[in-house]
């Protein structure tokens, strides 16, 4: 049992996310309440041949713990000798198998969602990287299959379970929806009941009242969010209070929200080194953050061209003038 599921808790996950969930944006989630994180997917190709660019995703502070890293590939042996190469480079608190992402550059590759329509090779990945890391945690990430014709991760999961995986997320839809649609929550209820390891749920999971819902209707023993965290880091400690409480906490004053998005900007141009190449690579972060406020639209006009901390600081306090005059 992994220990974060112990006594009854319900662990919350921020989802791996590539391009979004960097060892910057974790920490800030992991300060407003997530309990466990997990790197951007890597290719375990990359790891299997020293790739120096593939070995910066591994890093991670003490602080994010319990992590795991997540690894893709189709390559049985080599996954598992990039699992051992993780664990001896960065000491993960668990490894995660990426078999759920739907991007055709990784699917071409016959990794990520391309295994769920090939469960032998599914099977040799999961066993080979089981046994190299013995006695750490493997996880894994899933969908609830290829296509709308073959749903079948419930079967890919009794597989998984047999194999000897710790706990498996589901994202509710199949790899042929990619993210569009609705997340399919009853394969995820059918994958709780066809095994007795841990089920994390993933997919349309905007609000505390959301992960309530689901947590009550599928029987998950975790949620895993993603979409939502990147415009509403704070949706962790809510859904946490409201699970404890009842109590449904309010979205953070406009000038806390600006907060946040000064210090996401400064710890990208610090890490980065280069402002206007940093400040240019957060331009689709800011786009995310700025759902939900007032006057979004014209903070994405400007978003768009920013390229220095100072117009992030110019940009929020017209911003916030504008709020208070409306107030």
């Amino acid at each position: 049992m992994l220990p974060w599921f112990s006594n009854g808790s319900f662990p919350l996950y921020l989802a791996p996310m590539a391009g979004v969930s960097d060892m910057i944006f974790r920490q800030l989630c992991k300060e407003r309440g997530a309990d466990v994180l997990v790197t951007e997917f890597v290719s375990a190709e990359g790891v299997f041949r020293r790739n120096e660019r593939t070995r910066g995703y591994l890093a991670f502070d003490a602080s994010e713990r319990p992590i795991g890293v997540q690894l893709f590939g189709g390559n049985a042996e080599h996954m598992a000798e990039a699992a051992r190469q993780v664990v001896d480079w960065v000491e993960p608190d668990f490894i995660d198998l990426n078999f759920g992402c739907p991007v055709n550059k990784v699917v071409a590759k016959n990794g990520g969602s391309a295994l769920l329509k090939d469960c032998p090779t599914l099977g040799k990945v999961v066993e080979a990287v089981v046994r190299a890391v013995a006695p750490l945690p493997v996880t894994a990430k899933i969908r609830t299959g290829w296509d709308e014709g073959t749903i079948n991760a419930p079967q890919v999961a009794k597989i998984l379970e047999s194999l000897g995986i710790a706990a498996i997320a589901v994202h509710g839809r199949t790899r042929a929806q990619g993210y569009s649609g609705a997340a399919d929550w009853d394969v995820i209820g059918q994958v709780v009941n066809a095994v007795s390891i841990p089920v994390i749920g993933n997919g349309d999971l905007f609000s505390a009242a959301d992960v309530a819902q689901r947590r009550h209707e599928s029987g998950i023993a975790g949620a895993m969010i993603g979409r939502a965290a990147m415009s509403s880091p704070w949706i962790f400690a809510q859904t946490k209070r409201y699970l404890a409480t009842g109590e449904l906490v309010p979205p953070p004053e406009p000038a806390e929200k600006w907060g946040l998005i000064q210090r996401h900007c400064e710890l990208a141009v610090a890490e980065c080194g280069i402002e206007d190449l940093a400040m240019r690579s957060m331009r689709g972060r800011l786009m995310a953050y700025s759902k939900g406020m007032p006057a979004s639209k014209m903070l994405r006009e400007k978003f768009q061209h920013v390229s220095t901390l100072g117009e992030i600081t110019e940009i929020a306090q017209a911003h916030l003038a504008t709020c208070l005059e409306a107030a």
